[in-house]
């Protein structure tokens, strides 16, 4: 069975911890109609590409920044058609540019943005400390998910530019570790704060 009927799931991943979390079962169009909601953990068992397409529905982080705007409203909220014909055409592109199986790219990308360290506040004798943690596989793969997808709109928004490309560029950007991409950023930005708070 192929995604979309156009891309084959043989994918290797080569941080072997986050095996357990991305999930690759192989689906045709990735959409489970909401059986996976309220059930703990179980967006551990839904196909990654659906992750990534719910996260394609939304508007932005609302009342805060990204990437220097106020992005509302300018998402795709609701619409998970439109959300899975951005995907696709987002992986044709992808699978254009690096004439590679957008798939892995993809695998690839989530395995480089998640960031492994992040802080947390610990109160002490009244005062407000911040302490490195590790950051669970999960969260790592949440992480990831959520900044390509806000990297994404916040390249696309008031632009010109589709918002295909601009997830295309964020994928390729990411998966080559590159500081171009918005998630990239945010995993060096949230590991600057956590090593300096050892």
């Amino acid at each position: 069975m192929k995604l979309f009927g156009r891309w084959e799931y043989d994918i290797t991943l080569k941080d072997k911890g986050m095996a357990r979390y991305i999930n690759l079962t192989p689906v045709h169009i990735p959409h489970t109609a909401g059986r996976m909601v309220g059930k703990q953990f179980s967006k551990s068992k839904m196909n990654i590409v659906e992750r990534l397409v719910n996260k394609m529905m939304r508007s932005g982080q609302g009342t805060r920044k990204v990437a220097g705007k106020y992005i509302r409203g300018s998402g795709n909220t609701g619409k998970k058609m439109n959300a899975l014909n951005i995907v696709e055409k987002a992986f044709e592109i992808v699978e254009k540019r690096t004439k590679k199986n957008p798939l892995q790219v993809l695998v690839d990308a989530i395995q480089a943005s998640g960031p492994r360290e992040e802080t947390t506040t610990i109160i002490y004798g009244g005062i407000r400390y911040h302490q490195a943690v590790d950051v669970s596989t999960q969260r790592r793969v949440d992480f990831a998910l959520k900044y390509l997808s806000l990297g994404a709109f916040a390249t696309a928004f008031s632009k010109d530019k589709p918002i295909e490309e601009c997830l295309a560029d964020e994928i390729i950007w990411a998966s080559k570790s590159d500081t171009k991409s918005y998630a990239i950023q945010r995993k060096e930005e949230t590991e600057r704060i956590a090593h300096s708070a050892r």
